[in-house]
């Protein structure tokens, strides 16, 4: 893997939190996927809605090289992308960003990316 983005699922949204301030990988159990993959959703992924860096900063698409904070309405959509990847079946880290995405959306729960 070049490059790796990341993502893990928030338990414990903060609204006036910027989570940009600190890499905290560990804290969100992060999953990590080849960078080059996002490459490929890129126009499907520019429609949904997201925040960078904190909730103040509503966005849309991944900050590619920064953070990311997607919310709960938008995981649906990601799921989707995911999921119709014909890669999703046979790729363990896309196998692994379903399951969390799963995960974040019957728990309603906020995912945070880290891009490169």
């Amino acid at each position: 893997m070049a490059y790796a983005a990341e993502f893990g699922i928030i338990d414990k949204f903060e609204k006036d939190k910027d989570y940009a301030l600190e890499y905290e990988s560990k804290k969100y159990s992060c999953i990590a996927i080849d960078d080059d993959i996002l490459d490929d959703w890129w126009d499907e992924l520019s429609l949904i809605k997201t925040y960078f860096h904190s909730y103040s900063r509503p966005d849309f698409a991944l900050a590619r090289w920064g953070v990311t904070i997607i919310p709960p309405e938008s995981l649906e959509v990601f799921y989707k992308v995911v999921s119709t990847d014909k890669r999703s079946k046979t790729s363990k880290e896309l196998i692994d960003l379903t399951t969390l995405l799963q995960k974040a959306i019957s728990e309603n729960k906020y995912v945070i990316h880290y891009g490169i």
